[in-house]
């Protein structure tokens, strides 16, 4: 099955690094998920970011695109697998703070040349696109 996601690149500050920890697999990445019938790809980051972290942001510009099959496939708990096209924003942070959920064992912020080693792979790549800052955005 494939399926369309959007998540967000969020910095505060001090340009620390918004990411999640996912129930799922543990691993660490940006906040996002699947864009629901009746939103936007912007209006489902924010949510996503929300719901995922507790964090309140707004969507401001495309980063990317990502559809690399072994970038963007993942095999659920349940055997499922989806393979995503992955929309990545730079989001601005408005407000909130920390909060779990089901889909979320921790949240923290970290700097660029200190992220934690279980990154997935997809969003290491995302994450050096953001930081990137290039005009255009990315294809991959």
């Amino acid at each position: 099955m494939r399926k369309t996601s959007a998540c967000g690149f969020v910095q505060n500050e001090g340009a620390e690094i918004l990411l999640h920890r996912r129930a799922d697999n543990g691993r660490w990445g940006l906040p996002g998920g699947g864009i629901e019938l009746d939103e936007t790809a912007e209006q489902a980051v924010v949510r996503e970011v929300l719901e995922e972290t507790g964090y309140r942001v707004e969507a401001r510009r495309l980063i990317g695109v990502y559809s690399k099959p072994e970038l963007t496939t993942l095999v659920y708990p349940d055997g499922n697998a989806v393979t995503y096209v992955a929309l990545t924003f730079e989001c601005r942070l408005l407000g909130g703070c920390p909060a779990l959920s089901e889909e979320t064992l921790e949240v923290g912020w970290f700097s660029a040349d200190a992220l934690p080693d279980s990154v997935s792979a997809g969003h290491l790549e995302r994450i050096h696109d953001g930081l990137a800052r290039a005009t255009a955005a990315f294809m991959r």
